[in-house]
């Protein structure tokens, strides 16, 4: 990072594979330099505290709340955000997939957040129990869905990856929930 001025920085981030480099105010937040400065909009602000989830990110890899990451922090950083998961002529990565498949959105709001949370939770378990999923999105706030297509979802990606090994658990939960319907 160069000082541009006191309350001036220049940075340089790799997000979604490409590198940008940005005069920004010190205290800028990351989720506002990728929305405002950057123009990918899929990040979405919500709570503004780091409760809700929306503004989830991936930072060299790890998942992070933007809303309470200062920009200048990320300097250097690889960032990965909802829309750097397929490329716009690319098949949808394998989460993305299963939301569209099990229904695991619906007005999308918290949608980025969750995907990105779900794809940091199959990097790290590849075959997560159903618990292990409620365990991994509890951290993400979901007024629409009731969670269970979301559950669904990421058991189901989870096969995808793993050439259908938790499709049987995946249909589960989605029998279970629309039993319970």
């Amino acid at each position: 990072m160069s000082a541009h001025s006191a309350a001036h920085a220049t940075i340089q981030l790799k997000v979604n594979g490409r590198s940008y480099r940005r005069s920004i105010p010190v205290r800028k937040l990351l989720a506002d330099v990728l929305r405002e400065d950057i123009g990918l909009t899929g990040t979405h602000l919500g709570c503004e505290h780091g409760v809700c989830g929306a503004c989830t990110v991936l930072i060299d890899g790890r998942t992070a709340r933007s809303c309470l990451v200062l920009a200048v922090q990320a300097e250097g950083s690889e960032i990965l955000t909802v829309e750097g998961l397929a490329a716009p002529t690319a098949p949808l990565h394998p989460v993305q997939e299963a939301f569209c498949e099990k229904h695991g959105l619906q007005c999308g709001f918290c949608t980025p957040g969750m995907l990105l949370n779900a794809v940091a939770l199959l990097q790290e378990k590849p075959d997560p129990t159903e618990e292990e999923v409620r365990e991994g999105i509890a951290g993400n706030i979901c007024r629409c869905t009731g969670y269970q297509q979301i559950i669904a979802a990421v058991l189901y990606a989870a096969s995808l990856r793993n050439g259908g090994a938790a499709s049987r658990q995946s249909e589960e939960v989605t029998r279970e929930e629309t039993h319970h319907a």
